[in-house]
């Protein structure tokens, strides 16, 4: 048994669906999140900005002595990912080989929608990997920068918000499945449901990636303790809504939160 906790970072709000179905999934876990609040959005900058970023948010977390880290952000994993598994000894999880795994072992699912930042679409991650394991796949991707941020700003179920969904899903409508690939989408869930057909499959990434985990973490990392696990966030910057919708998302009263402000 290993109690160390997990470690998580995203740039805000969004790795917090991640940390979600983490914690349903593992609820005995401990974990760290690292929310990089001062340098959101990641979406709109250079590979070269992402990684050093994504180090710091590593450096931070391997401070508070966590096992394992996963990086609940698809920028991030898209741009980073590959270089940092190399640079450091800790394992080190994204979301992109989960999800195409998930994909690739569904025969129905061939003609395949993926939302994500301008950095993730622009990198090709999710469909090179995607076609590497099933080349024929039909793929479509689709940025959509607005939607992070309308996130962030906690306008979820707004006209704004309704107006962004639609105007991306107009190419979107018959796919077998729709990859959130940005951890900020799954909050618009029910917005995307209004766009697709009912028999479309909407992939939520922080669900395939708890569900990998619990069948290719290494077993004696699990912390088999009953307890319920603790929750610390911590934020570079605190002037923001990340306090708010965290408190509503997560629904801070079934277990123990803590918020922390980090000055970097």
């Amino acid at each position: 048994m290993d109690n160390r906790p997990i470690g998580m970072f995203d740039s805000g709000v969004g790795g917090l669906t991640v940390l979600k179905e983490f914690q349903n999934m593992f609820p005995n876990e401990n974990i760290i999140y690292y929310g990089d609040t001062k340098s959101f959005p990641y979406g709109n900058k250079s590979k070269e900005n992402i990684i050093n970023l994504s180090k710091k948010g590593i450096d931070f977390l391997l401070n508070k002595n966590v096992k394992a880290i996963i990086i609940a952000c698809g920028t991030a994993t898209s741009q980073a990912l590959d270089l940092v598994s190399k640079l450091y000894s800790i394992p080190i999880f994204g979301i992109i080989e989960p999800t195409v795994s998930y994909i690739v072992n569904k025969s129905s699912l061939k003609r395949i929608g993926i939302l994500g930042t301008r950095g993730t679409i622009k990198s090709n991650a999710f469909e090179n990997n995607l076609l590497i394991a099933k080349p024929n796949l039909d793929i479509i991707s689709k940025a959509c920068p607005l939607l992070a941020p309308i996130a962030e700003e906690g306008l979820i179920d707004s006209d704004i918000a309704k107006l962004a969904v639609h105007e991306y899903m107009k190419d979107l409508h018959d796919v077998d499945a729709l990859i959130l690939g940005c951890t900020h989408y799954p909050l618009f869930t029910e917005l995307f449901k209004n766009e697709i057909l009912p028999t479309t499959e909407i992939i939520n990434t922080g669900i395939t990636l708890s569900n990998y985990l619990y069948s290719n973490l290494n077993k004696d990392l699990f912390n088999n303790s009953n307890n319920c696990g603790n929750v610390e966030i911590y934020l570079t910057d605190t002037e923001c809504n990340f306090l708010d919708i965290a408190r509503k998302f997560l629904n801070i009263n079934t277990y123990k939160v803590n918020f922390f402000p980090v000055f970097s």
